[in-house]
């Protein structure tokens, strides 16, 4: 296999965003219509029966998952990086809307309760990503509606919901098994009836417009966003740093054991919660008949129960814990939606940690002056400019950990990959580097999964941004790991120790670099695979297992080598035969 630049071309793919960037720079609002065609002609693995009459329910649900619930009330989207955008075009009052979230894509967006929706965005990914997922929602949601609309029989859902006969007649009418019938209750719950009247009802014709599509207007949000983080944690400004891009639970529930102390609450949780198949689960973990960890476990009630109504207590005896040990959290407010966490090395209490991670925190580290700055991973593009703003503030960046999901085109949901080679969909860089992680880094603390190092990654431009012909280059040439951040990260990691700017369409060696790189991509989706798992479910309760595996070796990555760093100060004589100040 030639270590070579990946030659990949599809015209489809990029037909359809010269279309989506040529109307997009309109001073107006635009049909989303007007992309259809494009979007169907992309042959995307995402949403393969755009042409067709049948309804595609994986890419239906797959966007109805990553838009808010309000969605079906929308006519217009407006995209913007910050407040400030949208005050500039008139909507000053952006803040008094209702705060809306999407169930699997994390984007701060705003409904007015009169049709139209504000997304904050943080780069040109965020366009990517956002716009093929309205189009195929708007697709499919008007199949559905000719479906009804050309029924031969008699739509009468209250008459149905009375006779106990609705979802027979709702699978009758959208020629839909019993399975789809299932997804669309499980994403739209009690309000199944009310969506299927309104589908009834009226063809989808979303109108889209993007405020400012300027670079200078995304480094501004990033920069917004750096100063509240500054502003929250003064004292990082000269500080040396380990950066981890992963989320916003695992690492601070490694480092503070807050789930483990409290874990007769969570389980009494467990109990009131009418959850038959976790309480199940926790049965076989306590009898030794699953391998699955006690502590992932405890961890995934306390997501589940600071999400329950009564969670609030739960929070604030956490964030009490929390700032015990020091972490500072921040939630970005006025721009996109990104949390950062500042976790002081020194402060850690080992005998509260994971055990997992105790007997790799040294004493000489309550001594150690440097942090960890974790922050819930961004959209690929994004991921340049956070890093690169990080890496101009602080004072020494000692190493750059990745964590996050990615669809494997050669393993199983639940693996873990480790590559060591990415291509970049943005740059068309090929980045050669050193990942200090090994599959035995990993593979002790993954119990479902298995720990592919030595692998391949490509970074894509957007989930529906694939098709056979574009994803069948990077299999033949050995590419199996499908992600989104690790191209950008790689393309501010060479500005960071370069004197230029990264390269275009060039293989690049990050082989000599002056701290340590590790990257860990955990399997959530297989799109080659001819099942209905195409990104359309969460990984639940199993996808603490790789995300705990991979938390598990970065903190120990860190400790070990924080550890050797303050022995190798301590031990370092100066020229007045003092030992070095730490």
């Amino acid at each position: 296999m030639e270590r070579t630049v990946p030659e990949i071309a599809s015209e489809e793919i990029e037909l359809y965003l010269r279309t989506v960037y040529s109307l997009l720079r309109a001073s107006t609002e635009v049909r989303l219509r007007s992309l259809e065609e494009a979007h169907a002609g992309m042959n995307s693995l995402l949403h393969p029966l755009a042409r067709q009459h049948e309804v595609d329910m994986g890419a239906f649900v797959y966007s109805a998952l990553r838009l808010p619930a309000e969605i079906t009330q929308v006519e217009y989207v407006v995209l913007g990086q910050s407040d400030e955008i949208f005050a500039k075009y008139g909507m000053t009052d952006l803040n008094e809307w209702q705060e809306v979230i999407a169930p699997a894509r994390r984007r701060r967006c705003y409904y007015n309760g009169k049709k139209t929706l504000a997304c904050l965005i943080s780069s040109r990914s965020d366009i990517d990503d956002l716009v093929p997922i309205l189009t195929a929602y708007q697709i499919e949601w008007n199949k559905l509606h000719g479906l009804i609309q050309n029924y031969s029989g008699d739509f009468d859902l209250e008459a149905a919901v009375q006779n106990g006969q609705s979802i027979e007649l709702a699978a009758e009418v959208l020629t839909l098994d019993q399975e789809d019938i299932e997804r669309l209750l499980s994403i739209w719950g009690q309000d199944f009836f009310e969506i299927l009247k309104l589908i009834a009802s009226k063809r989808l014709d979303l109108k889209i417009r993007l405020l400012d599509g300027s670079l200078s207007e995304y480094r501004r949000a990033i920069h917004r966003w750096w100063s509240q983080v500054e502003t929250a944690s003064p004292e990082l400004h000269g500080k040396m740093v380990y950066f981890v891009s992963s989320n916003t639970h695992s690492l601070v529930n490694l480092a503070t054991g807050f789930a483990l102390d409290h874990a007769d609450d969570l389980l009494g949780f467990l109990e009131n919660s009418g959850d038959a198949d976790l309480r199940q689960e926790w049965k076989k973990i306590q009898a030794d008949e699953v391998p699955s960890s006690r502590e992932n476990f405890l961890y995934y009630l306390l997501k589940k129960a600071q999400g329950n109504p009564a969670g609030d207590q739960l929070i604030r005896a956490r964030s009490k814990v929390e700032a015990h040990c020091g972490i500072e959290r921040t939630k970005s407010r006025h721009n996109f939606d990104l949390e950062s966490q500042v976790i002081p090395i020194g402060s850690m209490d080992p005998e509260k940690m994971d055990p997992r991670l105790r007997q790799d925190y040294r004493d000489v580290l309550k001594d150690s002056p440097a942090v960890i700055i974790n922050i819930d991973y961004p959209l690929g593009l994004a991921a340049y400019q956070v890093l690169s703003e990080i890496a101009d503030h602080v004072g020494r960046v000692l190493g750059i950990y990745i964590i996050g999901k990615a669809a494997t085109l050669n393993g199983v949901v639940g693996d873990v990959m480790i590559p060591n080679v990415v291509y970049d969909g943005h740059s068309r860089n090929t980045y050669l580097f050193s990942n200090c992680f090994r599959g035995y880094d990993v593979a002790p603390y993954l119990v479902y999964g298995n720990a592919l190092d030595n692998q391949k990654a490509v970074t894509v431009q957007g989930t529906f941004l694939q098709n056979h012909e574009y994803m069948d280059v990077f299999y033949r040439e050995g590419y199996t790991d499908i992600e989104m951040e690790g191209g950008p990260y790689l393309s501010a990691i060479y500005e960071l120790t370069r004197p230029i700017r990264h390269p275009i369409n060039e293989v690049v060696s990050l082989y000599d670099l002056p701290f340590d790189l590790g990257m860990l991509h955990y399997a959530s989706d297989k799109p080659l695979s001819k099942g209905k798992n195409l990104g359309a479910a969460n990984l639940s309760y199993f996808g603490m297992d790789p995300t705990y595996a991979t938390g598990v070796a970065v903190l120990k990555r860190i400790f070990q080598r924080e550890s050797a760093r303050m022995h190798s100060i301590a031990a370092a004589p100066q020229a007045d035969g003092s030992q070095e100040k730490i």
